[in-house]
């Protein structure tokens, strides 16, 4: 049994992995704004509550609940992302600043919050897009997201190398197309070849595993781009 902290569960993959590995029997402590979908699935061994990645006192509840509850945590899934779609010259310096304090400082902050709660066999997986994978195929409006994706990937190397001595282990999965909300966003009447479930199914099996093997990686998951 393995304790998890899963952000972006309201819904699409970071949904389907809460029910994966509570279905398994690991401890999971789901993470996002809206926690409506994560309620009505009614499992005794999910935690949850309303969780904003930018705000300090979120995160200080994060690390203070793992702490008191748990007494240390295995595995951190940084999942939760913003995004938008808007010509370059359009995006105002709020809009883009927002997408970053989300997908790179929101993952930098949290991910720091828990680190002295992990052990060397902890595993720290963010997920990225294959948007962000240098000399990947790019699309036009997607300044800010892709780039915010591209800079969690140097964080991920960054970090493992920090940490290679002590643990834990850090990952980052570049994700192709999946049929979710922010696909439909990126490229509306778009439809990708993976469902969320599927993609989900691979996250689990790689955040309880992949660090045997790896550190400081970036794997492409990606059968569609887009």
């Amino acid at each position: 049994m393995k304790k998890i902290v899963v952000t972006g569960t309201s819904r699409g993959i970071g949904f389907e992995l809460v029910k994966i590995f509570a279905e398994a029997g690991h401890k999971v402590l789901a993470l996002s704004r809206n926690q409506d979908s994560i309620k009505k699935l009614g499992l005794e061994n999910v935690h949850f509550f309303e969780f904003d990645i930018t705000a300090e006192e979120d995160l200080q509840k994060v690390s203070a609940f793992v702490k008191e509850e748990w007494g240390g945590l295995d595995i951190l899934i940084n999942n939760a992302g913003a995004i938008i779609n808007k010509p370059f010259e359009e995006i105002t310096s709020e809009e883009f600043e927002k997408v970053y304090r989300v997908n790179v400082f929101g993952v930098a902050a949290l991910t720091k919050a828990l680190l002295h709660l992990m052990n060397k066999e902890g595993h720290v997986v963010t997920v990225s897009s294959m948007g962000g994978v240098q000399g990947s195929m790019k699309f036009p409006g997607l300044s800010a997201y892709s780039s915010s994706k591209g800079a969690v990937i140097t964080l991920t190397e960054l970090l493992a190398e920090e940490y290679k001595e002590t643990g834990p282990s850090f990952n980052v999965l570049a994700l192709g197309a999946v049929q979710t909300e922010m696909l439909a966003e990126a490229f509306p009447g778009y439809k990708a070849p993976l469902q969320p479930a599927e993609m989900a199914r691979y996250i689990s099996d790689f955040s309880l595993t992949g660090n045997k093997f790896y550190n400081g990686k970036l794997l492409q998951v990606s059968s569609s781009t887009p």
